[in-house]
């Protein structure tokens, strides 16, 4: 048997405690939302100023947490200028109800990435505890209650490595007493930390570079498996021990190993720029996996900025191409391709991040707009779409915000560089 291992953390069902949601499947699972908008737009309910982030916001109860980046001065920065760039990175808690802020921790910090507009990764909370990873490497533990520092480590200087080209933007994954991360080092590819102390419980792999790419647990072949993802291999590990039941060869283009792989019943899928694919089946009994295609370039899809969305044998999701495409898995054979979540001329790297809350996808794109629509294999039909917030970003030539939202107590949560915007999305509230 083979299934996925439904990672929660310990949070109500209406909360968002870390990217992609409670089990990191992009599912939102809340009562009586508006299926189409009111006149004139949603209800914005609130307003809270921010500094500049890639980095989505984590809600749990009253309570949201976001990162952000400040130059020293308030200097702009230039987002393909590989200069230092010298300020703080702050994580902020504040009210989920009114966006007041409850608490702040700040630290200097020195960015000398891509596109270097901030920290990348959604924090995590996870019981009394929030961990965020700032765009530079630096992994930190607070009390979500009151931000008081609990332990701090140094990705960079503890595993000797540097800095990737777009920044540290590989969201840590909890699992159990165990906090696992890309550390991008010697023999330190991914570690695993105790999550209460920050030390290490193991330590494993090495590759050309760091990557992007989150971490994945899965069950199979009756183990428990992470999948964990470079430029150079897609490989499955013990995740008590870091030992490596098997391992898969991957050619990222230009280091770009992006995407969490997806999983679809005993298969896996992995996708990149420039149509690096790959689709993996997994034994059902015991850990290995066989390569049914790889880098074909009409198959599956090239995920960029958004990770792709799985239900049963369908993988719908953002291709670099700024389409939105339905694939099968594990045929990758592509159904059907729209424009329309963008607008019908794609756009190169176009962004959109599909939730899922019943019949329903919530769709928050680069330009700033909500959309809900019905998405199947049959194709995209759109219900309705609304201007939430500015797109304060620039990424190829155009206007962008390239933040993930959070979907909480009936709401969705977002930001962009100026402000977080908390939108009504419970019909008759």
């Amino acid at each position: 048997m083979v299934c996925q291992f439904l990672f929660a953390l310990s949070a109500r069902a209406e909360d968002w405690p870390q990217w992609m949601g409670p089990s990191r499947d992009n599912r939102w699972q809340a009562p009586n939302t508006v299926v189409k908008f009111p006149s004139g737009g949603p209800k914005i309910l609130w307003r809270s100023p921010v500094k500049i982030g890639y980095s989505g916001p984590a809600v749990v109860a009253d309570r949201l947490y976001l990162t952000e980046f400040e130059t020293d001065a308030d200097v702009k920065v230039s987002n393909f200028d590989r200069k230092a760039f010298r300020g703080i990175e702050r994580i902020k808690c504040i009210s989920s109800d009114n966006g007041q802020e409850i608490w702040s921790h700040e630290y200097p910090v020195e960015y000398s990435c891509s596109y270097p507009s901030g920290p990348r990764c959604t924090p995590i909370v996870d019981g009394n505890q929030v961990y965020v990873l700032g765009g530079e490497g630096n992994l930190i533990s607070f009390d979500r209650n009151n931000g008081q520092l609990n332990w701090q480590r140094d990705l960079k200087s503890d595993y000797k490595t540097t800095t990737p080209l777009w920044g540290f933007a590989s969201h840590p994954l909890i699992d159990g007493e165990r906090l696992i991360c890309l550390a991008g080092g010697p023999g330190s590819h991914v570690v695993a930390l105790n999550k209460k102390t920050g030390q290490e419980i193991w330590r494993h792999g090495t590759a050309s570079e760091q990557g992007y790419s989150p971490a994945l647990l899965v069950t199979a072949g009756g183990v428990r498996q992470l999948i964990v993802s470079s430029p150079d291999y897609v490989a499955s590990l013990n995740p008590e021990t870091g030992s490596e039941f098997w391992r898969q060869e991957y050619g990222a283009s230009n280091g770009a190993m992006i995407m969490t792989p997806v999983q679809s019943g005993n298969f896996l899928f992995v996708g990149g720029f420039s149509n690096r694919n790959l689709m993996l089946e997994l034994d059902n009994s015991r850990p290995k996996a066989t390569q049914l295609f790889r880098d074909k370039p009409k198959l599956g899809m090239s995920p960029v900025n958004v990770q792709p969305f799985v239900e049963g044998d369908l993988m719908i999701g953002m291709d670099q191409s700024g389409e939105l495409i339905a694939a099968e898995i594990p045929s990758g054979t592509r159904l059907w391709t729209s424009g329309q979540p963008l607008g019908e001329r794609p756009v190169n790297n176009g962004t959109a991040f599909l939730v899922k809350n019943g019949e329903h996808f919530y769709m928050f794109t680069e330009q700033g707009e909500l959309v809900i629509a019905q998405v199947n294999r049959n194709g995209y039909q759109e219900v309705d779409r609304a201007k939430v917030i500015e797109p304060t970003n620039n990424a190829f030539g155009r206007p962008v915000v390239w933040s993930a939202p959070a979907f909480a107590n009936g709401r969705m949560y977002v930001r962009n560089d100026n402000e977080c915007v908390c939108v009504e999305l419970t019909a008759g509230r």
